[in-house]
This record gives C-alpha cells, structure tokens and sequence, in this order.
C-alpha cells in the first residue's frame, strides 16, 4: 500500500469540501472531491457516473446548498456524502468511486 499526503485537516472547512489532484501510483493525475464531517474526510474520484464530467460548480465546490449532499453541476443529480451513492438524478443507485482515507494527526492521506 501507499499513502498519499491529500492535504492538512484544516484545509477543509468542517461541513465543506474542497478539490485536489493528486498523482496516483497505478493512474497518474486524478482529480479528487474532499468532504470533511468534524474529523473524518470522505474521498471520491471527481467524476459523475453519468457521463464522468467533473461533479464541482466552481473548483473546490461540491456540496448543495444546505451542505448534506454532493451534487453534480451537470444534472443536479445527489449523493450521499458517507458513501457517495447517489439518491437523485439520472445515475440513482450508482456511486461515485471511493477513495480510501485516513487522517493521521493534521494530516490528510489517500491509500492506495
């Protein structure tokens, strides 16, 4: 496994998201969406499963506007923020790709 350093804690608002790439070790460069709840960051490759266009409405903006769904900019289609599955819009009952976390400190890491 490889760990790779997202961002510090702080760098995500708690209850907002922001955007990242990153260069991965299988992949290269991915776009990446971050929502942090308190201490736990949930992670998800930037890309609907719909048509695989960038979910964020200006960089680093995932969430609707009540801060408890991901919503695509393209469809307006929303996923939970736990598990990235998406509860309404033309993908239902698909899921963005996960990334797994971990937080270690301040800091933010990816593990592939």
């Amino acid at each position: 496994m490889t760990d790779i350093r997202l961002c510090k804690l702080d760098d995500i608002e708690d209850g907002g998201s922001a955007g990242f790439v990153i260069e991965t070790p299988d992949d290269g460069k991915r776009s990446v969406i971050a929502v942090r709840q308190a201490d736990t960051v949930h992670a998800y490759v930037n890309s609907c499963p719909h048509i695989g266009a960038p979910l964020d409405f200006q960089p680093g903006q995932f969430l609707n506007r009540n801060r408890t769904h991901i919503m695509c900019s393209t469809h307006g289609a929303l996923f939970q923020i736990e598990d990235g599955l998406c509860i309404a819009g033309p993908c239902t009952d698909k899921s963005l790709e996960p990334l797994t976390t971990k937080t270690t400190g301040t800091e933010v890491w990816l593990v592939f």
